[in-house]
């Protein structure tokens, strides 16, 4: 994802926030945030096979029927979308700012006797590293909001726009912060997030940080520091960038239908309808 091409940092076995933890609002505090032993426990806090029962064959169905084949998923973090899609037939390109995350996807793939086309890359730089045009971006598991700057967030999107075919599709997620923000958080734990021994709750909140717990049943806690960005806003940002059309889902149903989702899925297309 982030800090991946322009900012290298050395591996760090723990989390560091400084004595306030709740001040730390970069973009660039994303690459120290993966540590190794938080990737590690990364896929119980997934459950990939709890995950794909949720999830069902919502992005396939998505992409298949746009006529989309190849994808670039820039938030691979351990390879479950990408490896999903890979299995329906899709040519993919995984990339993550992570290094350490990569490493897990493509371990994870290898098991599944899959091998990834991986890639380091920043997303504000996407293009000096990932080459050539996609019909459809991925960016999933409420990754976008790492992005605590403005000026990150638009650069991101103009790079993910110009990455894509003149017909190409963006499909981003976010947690609802909608509701977190004006009314609490309270989760059904149901379609993300889906590992029953792990908790992954905010511990403190505020207009423009979500500082995230995440606790495992070792007692091991770590901590992910994210931007709360609305729902109109990011819709905003993806039409300023140059997106004609832009659909919501809640927790993969229809808008409107899903009264109090725990996510929201954006799909941002740069045609016009036939």
């Amino acid at each position: 994802m982030v800090s991946g091409s322009r900012t290298r940092f050395a591996p760090k076995s723990k989390q560091e926030y400084g004595p306030d933890p709740n001040a730390v609002r970069e973009t660039d505090k994303y690459q120290e945030e993966y540590v190794r032993g938080f990737v590690q426990k990364w896929d119980d806090l997934i459950d990939w096979d709890a995950r794909a029962r949720s999830e069902g064959r919502f992005f396939i169905d998505v992409l298949k029927a746009r006529g989309k084949t190849s994808v670039l998923d820039v938030a691979t973090g351990t390879g479950f979308h990408s490896i999903q899609l890979l299995k329906a037939g899709f040519d993919v390109t995984s990339a993550d700012g992570s290094a350490e995350m990569l490493a897990m996807a493509f371990r994870n793939a290898s098991d599944r006797d899959l091998v990834l086309k991986t890639v380091h890359a920043d997303w504000r730089w996407l293009n000096k590293d990932v080459h050539g045009k996609f019909d459809a971006i991925i960016c999933l598991g409420n990754s976008f909001t790492h992005l605590h700057e403005e000026a990150d967030r638009r650069r991101a999107l103009a790079e993910f726009y110009a990455a894509l075919k003149h017909d190409g599709i963006l499909i981003l997620d976010q947690r609802n912060y909608d509701t977190i923000l004006d009314d609490g958080f309270s989760t059904k734990h149901k379609f993300y997030y889906c590992g029953d021994q792990v908790t992954a709750e905010p511990e403190y909140v505020d207009e423009s940080l979500a500082r995230f717990k995440y606790s495992f049943p070792d007692g091991s806690e770590y901590h992910l520091n994210m931007c709360p960005i609305r729902k109109d806003y990011i819709r905003g940002l993806l039409r300023d960038v140059g997106f004609q059309q832009i659909h919501t889902y809640g927790d993969f149903q229809e808008e409107g239908e899903e009264t109090d989702p725990d996510f929201f899925i954006h799909i941002a297309e740069k045609s016009y309808a036939d």
